[in-house]
């Protein structure tokens, strides 16, 4: 174990300590809002530099196909669409922020050492950590990383987004930020790009996405700048998200206040639900407005990127109860104001657009945190503008006692496979 944990592990240490059947995964999932058109349409002078190569770090070399295979078993992921050795690297390169400023971000880039010279990037977007290292280019032989190797094993280039202030980043990570994942995700590409010749490859137009949790709203974001022309090279050939809260305040949150999700975690996500926004948007003054007096000084605090999973496990309550206000219950319930705007922007991330490339939704019954009636809204907001986006169920998987996490382990070699059938590969 490291010692930053990632909260899928944190969940599970926590729910050991108190015996608990609900020995669940926590927060992998999360959210943001739909496509980047604020953040993406910056002045020329800002958007000359997105994607500009900062720096290339050789992390590691699996040098055989057996050596995947070992690797990905190591974090709870079959190998049985392995075909290749990889070797993977961080790069560091240049986007903007939430506010269209110059920053940098970092992520992971995976290639296989063996295959055709032209490539075809997969893009994933990983789910929710809490600490910088909760990213895929900071872990290796984990949950976070594991898909990202898979897909390149396959043959692809795997190309991870560690996301505005993760990883290398600097500052806090503004969660469920669907416009700041895009770019991010956007320039990842853009850097995988520039730096794949320095490999032997080339990347070709077409480039499949997917991701998991908060990856899953993310992955339909940068679908829909892809299709938008947003790049002058890139294009969307197909888009695949597993188990994402699409419907984060239509469908999600009254679920955590209506026991259709794991109780901790519930607490979790409503904590960092309000503490992320409220970064943003004016929601509070003071966090003692929404938390309780138990959790009120410290609780902002976990989310700054340098505590743990096991310490946010340990600094927050076991149920929503008991962390919020009566304020803070009614504003989560009842949102309004610059909150209820927020909502609704994340809210959208499915609706509006009629993506010409094919989709598949996938998810698992009985997750335990992202609900699966995020699902069925976001395939009906799809199909009432004449997309058929079919719902594919993985079944009931679930790795390490959380079938939200299951979902992704078996989703992943499914998704190689139907984009390795759409390459032709």
């Amino acid at each position: 174990m490291t010692t930053h944990a990632p909260l899928q592990t944190a969940r599970i240490r926590y729910s050991r300590r108190l015996r608990s059947p609900l020995a669940a995964v926590c927060c992998a999932l999360l959210i943001g809002g739909p496509a980047a058109t604020a953040a993406a349409v910056q002045p020329a002078a800002r958007t000359q530099m997105r994607g500009t190569l900062v720096s290339a770090e050789k992390l590691y070399t699996l040098a055989t196909p057996a050596d995947v295979v070992t690797e990905l078993a190591a974090a709870g992921f079959g190998g049985d669409t392995v075909r290749h050795g990889v070797i993977a690297y961080r790069l560091v390169y240049r986007t903007v922020d939430v506010h269209g400023l110059p920053t940098t971000a970092s992520g992971l880039l995976v290639l296989p050492l063996t295959g055709e010279r032209p490539i075809q990037a997969v893009s994933y977007a990983h789910g929710t950590g809490v600490h910088k290292d909760d990213s895929p280019s900071m872990r290796r032989g984990e949950f976070l990383s594991a898909p990202v190797v898979a897909h390149a094993a396959a043959g692809a280039a795997g190309v991870a987004p560690d996301y505005l202030g993760m990883g290398k980043g600097p500052g806090p990570h503004p969660w469920m930020d669907i416009g700041s994942e895009t770019t991010a995700s956007l320039d990842m590409l853009r850097a995988a790009r520039a730096f794949a010749p320095r490999t032997g490859h080339v990347l070709e137009r077409e480039v499949q996405v997917t991701g998991f949790s908060q990856g899953a709203s993310a992955a339909l974001g940068l679908g829909r700048a892809l299709e938008a022309g947003e790049d002058r090279w890139f294009r969307l050939g197909a888009l695949a998200p597993v188990s994402g809260a699409y419907d984060f305040g239509g469908t999600e949150l009254p679920a955590l206040f209506g026991g259709d999700v794991d109780a901790k975690s519930g607490a979790v996500y409503a904590a960092y639900t309000l503490v992320a926004f409220n970064r943003l948007h004016p929601i509070y003054d003071s966090p003692h407005e929404v938390f309780e007096e138990e959790y009120a000084d410290d609780v902002e605090k976990l989310f700054d990127g340098a505590h743990t999973g096991a310490q946010l496990m340990a600094g927050t309550p076991g149920t929503v109860g008991e962390l919020l206000t009566d304020h803070g219950q009614e504003l989560m319930e009842h949102p309004t104001g610059a909150f209820a705007d927020a909502l609704r922007t994340t809210d959208a991330v499915c609706r509006d657009w009629v993506p010409d490339a094919p989709v598949r939704l996938y998810m698992a019954t009985g997750d335990e945190q992202a609900v699966t009636a995020n699902t069925t809204q976001c395939r009906s907001a799809l199909r009432e503008n004449g997309v058929k986006a079919p719902v594919v169920d993985v079944g009931a998987v679930d790795h390490q006692a959380s079938r939200h996490a299951g979902s992704n382990v078996a989703a992943t070699p499914a998704i190689i496979r139907w984009f390795g059938a759409l390459r032709g590969r």
